[in-house]
């Protein structure tokens, strides 16, 4: 991604739905780095030039005193990778490169699901004479609280190989209490590791240690002892100090990790679970010191990584697609916690963020799992294996899927609409839930997944076999929108459902089971062909007037499955009939409003005819997080005339832009 396109908002740390440090600004010195809340989560960095100070991360507020702040650096460009987000930055003589990368490796669990940040720093002159260079940078306690008013403590430990670790959290340590949407973590505790080399100083302190480090070019000996106090109070930060001594053209390099021990992760059904990779019982001192001796091993297999996906979505939908792409990977598996359950199964638990922080909600697994089943099945079945439990259990009263199993990070059962039948998307979560199944099966060659939880997949199937066709007045995944009867796509989705539960039953040799739904789905697409034609289009609603309209996205899943239900003129059409309507930003929704989403408007794309198309299609999203005044991690739900942000941020769905990744499975 070079500096031509301008991310609304580039990922520093991104962890999981807690630990998460943003940049919501041009330059990463313009402001305070931010959680993907947009509330401040700071870290700071300063770098001496030969005894002059500059600021080249955050507000740098050094003493709270009104005192006049450095010069900053120029920011040369800014690059995001998949894993990795890139400044380079020039000042006096020196240019300073400093790499973000969270090694979110889909093929590596163990790496995906370790709390760790590796934050790079490389110097050299460029312009032919030697330069004093020293480097500073912290994480302050705004990292490990919800509110700046409540109590933290610090220490910091020695571990294997001359590591340094310091780390911060709440003195009340309320683990697994907080629930909800705009929420941070205020329980475990916060790290910055640094390896203990010649040159390099540490110390817990007041945040107007900076101004001491820009004057001086040394922290204090020692650690704050004012402790405990408000995270307001005198806002402590963990800091370290790197001398590069006398530095020339040749580049030099040295690393810290930003981390987070979280302590307990996810409550399921009533279980405190630990994250993924302590399943083994390895501590967390343990997983720092190996983060730091596996360092250079992991920083490789993460550029291998950056160079194949941004190769594969050039090729796939050109250079504006592998920006969108680079930029919505760390957010879209960031958006999830992975952990396993009492019986090692792997469970892969989203955050339905900036919406109402419902935990594994399946109308949010199932847009993004393009990004999953291309990387990693097994993340898919992590994601259905929550609803599938629930489901099963004596609390789910309803013939139909569930919407949710809780509301994050406790997993103890469906909130959404408290429950209430009018409340619920009956028809949209069984189809999602079969299309999934179909999905996971099908790419791995292999139903056994299926067939552990057949008995509920054949009770939705059956579901959609006597309500799928004209679905009565519910919601469906866009529930924005409200309540809608009739919904033409809405019933493409049952019957994809139905499609899917065919090539389940013929993959487990049920073969009369899979002729029935096949040829069930088979006529309801032939009636549906019928009752939503417009001539030119299909409608919103089966009774809805001919000049209204909707992207039929759920269409995309007859194509891969080589289903082949509707025929290709219904496709031809609705992609001829989008181009006619397509705003400055995008293709809306439906004929309601100029709203759009992007991962519909996407899967939309990928039915294009050719790649000029596609690109056609996704050039208008490209330019809505180029331009959007909405400084926040990507929206996937933004006004396609203005680029304004509707709500939602930082949410997993933009997983689906991955969908012109993923290969026909027939």
């Amino acid at each position: 991604m070079s500096s031509a396109f301008r991310p609304p908002s580039v990922p520093l740390i991104t962890v999981d739905p807690y630990f998460s440090v943003w940049s919501a600004a041009d330059r990463l010195y313009d402001d305070h780095t931010v959680h993907w809340t947009n509330k401040r989560n700071s870290m700071a960095g300063l770098i001496r030039i030969d005894g002059v100070a500059s600021v080249f991360m955050g507000k740098a507020e050094l003493d709270g005193r009104g005192g006049e702040p450095p010069e900053t650096m120029r920011q040369i460009r800014v690059q995001v990778d998949p894993l990795t987000t890139r400044y380079v930055m020039e000042k006096n003589g020196v240019e300073l490169t400093a790499d973000f990368t969270t090694p979110l490796l889909p093929d590596d669990l163990d790496l995906l699901s370790r709390p760790v940040t590796y934050v790079s720093f490389r110097v050299r002159s460029v312009d032919g004479k030697p330069h004093d260079v020293q480097l500073y940078v912290d994480m302050s306690a705004e990292l490990c609280v919800h509110t700046t008013d409540q109590t933290v403590a610090w220490s910091r430990d020695k571990l294997r190989g001359g590591l340094t670790a310091m780390r911060i959290g709440t003195v009340e340590q309320p683990i697994l209490q907080r629930t909800g949407d705009d929420t941070r973590i205020d329980w475990g505790y916060c790290y910055l590791a640094v390896p203990q080399e010649n040159g390099v100083q540490t110390a817990i302190q007041p945040s107007d240690v900076r101004r001491r480090f820009a004057d001086t070019g040394q922290l204090p000996p020692k650690d704050d002892e004012r402790q405990p106090r408000a995270a307001a109070d005198e806002t402590p930060v963990m800091a370290a100090a790197i001398d590069f001594g006398r530095v020339d053209a040749e580049p030099r390099s040295r690393f810290v990790m930003a981390a987070y021990d979280d302590i307990r992760s996810i409550e399921y059904f009533g279980e405190p679970l630990e994250a993924y990779w302590r399943r083994n019982g390895m501590s967390f001192e343990e997983m720092l010191a190996a983060a730091a001796e596996q360092y250079g091993d992991i920083l490789e297999r993460c550029e291998a990584f950056n160079r194949e996906l941004k190769r594969d979505s050039e090729a796939a939908g050109g250079a504006k697609y592998e920006q969108l792409l680079s930029l919505a990977y760390r957010q879209a598996v960031a958006a999830h916690k992975l952990v396993t359950d009492g019986k090692g199964n792997t469970l892969f638990f989203s955050k339905e963020n900036f919406s109402n922080g419902c935990i594994a909600t399946v109308d949010v697994s199932y847009p993004s799992i393009p990004l999953f089943l291309r990387y990693n099945p097994e993340l898919v079945k992590g994601m259905m294996r929550p609803i599938f439990r629930y489901a099963a259990s004596e609390a789910w009263v309803f013939e139909f899927a569930p919407h949710d199993a809780g509301c994050y990070p406790k997993a103890n059962g469906q909130v959404y609409g408290e429950n209430a039948r009018e409340s619920q998307m009956p028809i949209e979560e069984c189809g999602n839930m079969l299309i999934m199944a179909a999905a996971v099966c099908s790419y791995e060659k292999d139903a056994r997944f299926a067939e552990e939880h057949w008995s509920l997949l054949s009770d939705w199937a059956d579901y959609l076999l006597k309500h799928g066709l004209d679905p009565d007045n519910q919601l469906c995944t866009d529930d924005f929108a409200g309540h809608l009867a009739h919904n033409a796509n809405l019933s493409v989705k049952a019957i994809l459902g139905l499609g899917s539960y065919s090539i389940l039953c013929g993959m487990l040799g049920k073969k009369e089971e899979e002729a029935r739904y096949a040829r069930a789905a088979k006529e309801n697409a032939a009636q549906w062909a019928e009752m939503a034609g417009a001539g030119d289009h299909y409608k919103l609603t089966f009774d809805s007037a001919s000049d209204t309209w909707s992207m039929k996205y759920n269409l995309v899943w007859d194509r891969f499955f080589g289903l082949e239900l509707f025929p290709k003129e219904v496709v031809e059409r609705e992609i001829s009939y989008y181009s006619a309507k397509q705003n400055r930003y995008g293709i809306p929704l439906d004929s309601r409003n100029t709203y759009t989403k992007s991962d519909w408007l996407v899967w939309c794309a990928a039915l294009a005819p050719t790649k000029e198309g596609f690109e056609r299609m996704i050039e208008p999203l490209w330019l809505a997080m180029h331009e959007s005044g909405n400084r926040v991690p990507m929206t996937d739900w933004y006004d396609t005339s203005t680029a304004k942000q509707m709500n939602f941020q930082n949410r997993s769905v933009v997983g689906g832009l991955f969908i012109k990744l993923l290969k026909e499975f027939a």
